[in-house]
């Protein structure tokens, strides 16, 4: 799992955004935990735990400053079976409350090797299906979750509530 500061020198070296963009950076950052046992079952099963037990992962999302249209991320994940996107591995932000299941409202790049990061732009094709703005996602963090699915949990191998960083 990578650090906060990590991720940070990733976005910064892949030019995401520049040092000089985070001195003056408006945006809000989101943030996820994500696990198994966020995992909320999709029948009346009830069950404690409806994904990977060991699973985990963490997420930044974010929007570009001027852009009001963009949202990056950045996602990792490990102890969670990892398979080519193909194979049925994806990730996705649902709108949903935590312990709620909810319809998905941006596709992100499925983590086949542990990682994933991109930035998605209102419009673009697929990316958001049900016409959610990147501002409501953004501005009610609390709505949305991120979810990654694979073979052995098809419904959800991990999954996390967003939430503003500041507020940990």
């Amino acid at each position: 799992m990578i650090s906060k500061k990590t991720a940070l020198a990733l976005l910064i070296a892949t030019g995401v955004f520049s040092s000089s963009a985070i001195a003056g950076h408006t945006n809000n950052l989101l943030e996820a935990t994500l696990d198994g046992r966020q995992e909320v079952a999709n029948d009346d099963s009830n069950k404690r735990i409806s994904g990977d037990p060991n699973g985990r992962g963490e997420a930044y999302v974010f929007g570009i400053d001027n852009d009001a249209f963009t949202l990056c991320y950045v996602l990792t994940v490990e102890k969670i079976q990892l398979v080519p996107v193909g194979s049925r591995m994806a990730a996705h932000i649902h709108k949903g409350r935590r312990g709620e299941n909810g319809p998905v409202v941006a596709v992100l790049a499925g983590p086949e090797d542990g990682n994933a990061a991109d930035c998605l732009t209102e419009g673009e094709a697929g990316k958001f299906p049900t016409g959610i703005s990147v501002s409501e996602i953004l501005e009610n963090p609390e709505e949305y979750y991120i979810n990654v699915h694979n073979p052995d949990y098809p419904s959800g191998a991990i999954r996390g509530q967003l939430f503003y960083q500041s507020d940990e």
